[in-house]
């Protein structure tokens, strides 16, 4: 690291925020960067105790700030805001440094991620009721809206910042307190961010933040509480489903952004130009590390030639590399792990006939960094058809009819997002109706807004997080009769 680097690195806090204290923990973890393997800071590493002391600020703070009024609630989030943008050149450098996004991207999140909280500022004054009179003309309805708690959240290491952000701003424009656990492999980011909500005037134990390396036992720990009312996880299926079994004995409200398959559906008469560059947002934005990403290219018969000749040009001219290199594309995948899987679903798919027109390999040196690859000739019977990839690899199919399209981006588990490109607008009004997902590309690459509702359908989760849909997901709805005299 720089100079620069470093004296970012060593100005984040790497304890436990806690009741708006840092507080440090017994012992501690590395936090590494991907490109290279160096250490960048040691962070506190969190017990279920620590994890329950965290829920415990939270539940005495939860009281008066669900009395404080909106409006003050939304200016701690505007005000949070203005900083992420007075410090955003700080948060994106310090997300390509744990996680190795390139440097350009992380700028990119910045911009999103804070405005979840620049959205939410303004959506807390607008939570509402209604009045009116009952059906029988007995009593007047009263029906209003409390925020549903302590709410806990463990967030993914792919969007650091935006992955909080899109939690913890609607969570705490309903007047619920929040702790929250970010990915062991990227604290650094939401540590920062916890400073941040700090200096704009957040009571203590409104926020709340542990670092751990057991996540399991100390997200057991909170979730068994009864005192927690709401669960938000953002991560695969797999571990969801659990989290979701752990969740039923308290009876807890849970949102889960969990996995993805996305289809990226070609249509012959579409803009190749157009799905060309839709292509390359949808698969390699973030190094093809998101649940958004694009999975499964489904292109018609008669264009996938000249769209894999088009596509593979593009990809093989990506720079790969450290993703404080301003013409880096792709940085490193987050771990070995990663790599290996990578590595799994190319020579799987290549085992079952398909062709590697470019990439497919790991990088040799430090880092973990994997060529950015295309495939053509992909079935049905390949593990990347049914497996979330997480990298850059695209792999393409072929179809003949609609209706053939149609049946492959549904062959799926999963359902939150899907690209279409067509010119045909009555084309394009019948795949919003017949694809199960829960959001949708129409002749766009990247879907995701503060302003809109972010989820799924199928196992790729429940709930919804953005947009007026989101604040939703922390009220609980309340009756009163009032009996007319």
């Amino acid at each position: 690291m720089n100079e620069r680097e470093n004296n970012l690195v060593a100005s984040v806090p790497t304890t436990l925020f806690i009741g708006g204290q840092w507080t440090p923990a017994a012992s501690t973890f590395d936090v590494c960067d991907p490109a290279d393997g160096t250490v960048l800071r040691q962070v506190a590493d969190a017990t279920p105790a620590d994890g329950l002391r965290a829920l415990d600020a939270a539940v005495a703070a939860q009281e008066s700030w669900a009395a404080t009024p909106p409006r003050a609630r939304g200016d701690v989030l505007r005000r949070t805001w203005e900083l992420v943008q007075a410090h955003r050149e700080d948060m994106a450098l310090l997300m390509t440094l744990e996680m190795g996004k390139p440097l350009a991207e992380a700028d990119g999140e910045v911009t999103y991620g804070g405005e979840f909280l620049r959205w939410f500022a303004e959506e807390a004054v607008r939570i509402t009721g209604r009045f009116g009179r009952n059906p029988e003309g007995t009593g007047q309805m009263i029906v209003s809206q409390r925020p549903v708690g302590p709410c806990y959240f463990i967030t993914p290491w792919n969007f650091p910042l935006a992955m909080a952000t899109r939690k913890i701003a609607p969570a705490l424009a309903a007047g619920c307190t929040v702790v929250v656990k970010p990915a062991h492999q990227t604290p650094l980011t939401t540590l920062y961010l916890a400073t941040l909500f700090a200096q704009a005037g957040l009571p203590a134990g409104v926020l709340n933040v542990v670092t751990t390396t057991a996540a399991s036992a100390v997200s057991a720990a909170i979730i068994a509480d009864p005192r927690l009312r709401k669960l938000s996880f953002t991560g695969s299926t797999q571990v969801g489903r659990k989290l979701i079994a752990q969740a039923a004995e308290g009876i807890l409200r849970v949102s889960m952004e969990l996995g993805g398959n996305a289809p990226f559906v070609v249509f012959a008469d579409a803009d190749l130009d157009a799905v060309v560059e839709g292509a390359m947002l949808a698969k390699f934005r973030n190094i093809g590390q998101a649940c958004t990403a694009a999975n499964r290219f489904i292109v018609e018969a008669s264009v996938a030639d000249e769209f894999a000749r088009r596509v593979s040009a593009k990809v093989a001219a990506m720079k790969v590399g450290r993703g404080t290199d301003p013409d880096v594309q792709i940085g490193p995948l987050i771990d070995d792990a990663a790599i290996d899987k990578a590595g799994h679903l190319v020579a799987d798919a290549v085992a079952h006939g398909a062709v590697l027109v470019t990439g497919g390999h790991r990088v040799e040196g430090p880092g973990t960094f994997f060529e950015p690859t295309v495939l053509t000739g992909i079935g049905r019977d390949c593990a990347i058809w049914a497996d979330e990839i997480f990298g850059p690899v695209l792999p393409i199919a072929t179809f003949t009819t609609e209706d053939e399209a149609v049946a492959m981006a549904n062959d799926t588990p999963f359902g939150l997002v899907s690209y279409v490109f067509t010119r045909d607008l009555a084309r394009g009004h019948r795949m919003i109706d017949r694809l199960d997902t829960g959001m949708m590309g129409l002749n766009a690459g990247v879907v995701s807004n503060a302003a809109a509702p972010f989820g799924g359908v199928k196992q790729s989760g429940v709930g919804r997080e953005g947009g007026p849909e989101g604040i939703h997901e922390y009220l609980a709805t309340k009756y009163t009769l009032l009996p007319v005299a």
